[in-house]
């Protein structure tokens, strides 16, 4: 049985890393036109580069969550793929072995030219006017606010093949990713975990789980395991 899972910010908040809907998250002291664009990065690369200097050092103080690891341990008993729309590694660390990222990973860069060219960062400083072999200068490998994500058609084909669809800790309000929903094939089960349900999951009738993810995802095994027994 194929399980797909589209994870969001909510899926790393217990980690302690910021989400877009936090009043205190990273993105309170900067406007995203300026850290998180194409033109931003023309601007002032400096700038940008801090900022994704900064999550990156968050990123290694952070730790999976219980929601990850439970995620994970379906793989023993399931088909599991994930999408995730963060940018982060959590997934991995938590032993989740089928992982695609909608938007970029931080701790990955790339050259400014050639999206192609893709490089695992050592440590969590990537330093201003770094080139790569194409000289161009290496940027942050994320997908910014305006570019295409590359990913989605895989992702697409991922949700078009689900047994059941779950949904953790997004809003489905950023596109593309929270078009994905439309893929799912018609009447298979579909699951939505987040604390804060998004009004239109209330009403397509989904499985609703208001709940964060670590305890979310602890419902969710139960609820999969029960069933793969009977």
């Amino acid at each position: 049985m194929k399980i797909v899972i589209l994870t969001g910010a909510g899926m790393s908040a217990e980690s302690g890393i910021k989400t877009f809907r936090d009043s205190d998250g990273l993105w309170e002291n900067y406007r995203i036109e300026d850290v998180c664009t194409p033109e931003a990065l023309e601007r002032n690369p400096e700038l940008v580069n801090n900022f994704y200097n900064e999550r990156r050092k968050q990123l290694y103080k952070a730790q999976p969550n219980a929601g990850h690891i439970g995620l994970a341990e379906l793989d023993h008993y399931f088909n599991v793929q994930i999408i995730t729309q963060n940018i982060d590694d959590l997934h991995e660390r938590a032993g989740s072995k089928h992982v695609l990222h909608l938007h970029g990973e931080l701790k990955k860069v790339r050259s400014s030219k050639n999206p192609s060219l893709i490089y695992d960062l050592e440590d969590w400083e990537l330093k201003p006017g770094t080139r790569c072999e194409d000289g161009s200068l290496l940027r942050p490998h994320v997908v910014f606010f305006g570019e295409a994500v590359p990913n989605i058609e895989p992702a697409t084909e991922l949700v078009r093949q689900a047994d059941i669809f779950v949904v953790i800790g997004t809003s489905l309000a950023v596109y593309p990713a929270a078009s994905l929903l439309s893929y799912a094939p018609d009447g298979i089960p579909v699951f939505v975990i987040d604390p804060k349900i998004p009004q239109q999951a209330r009403q397509w009738g989904f499985h609703l789980i208001e709940k964060g993810a670590s305890a979310g995802v602890e419902e969710l095994k139960k609820i999969l395991l029960t069933s793969n027994r009977h």
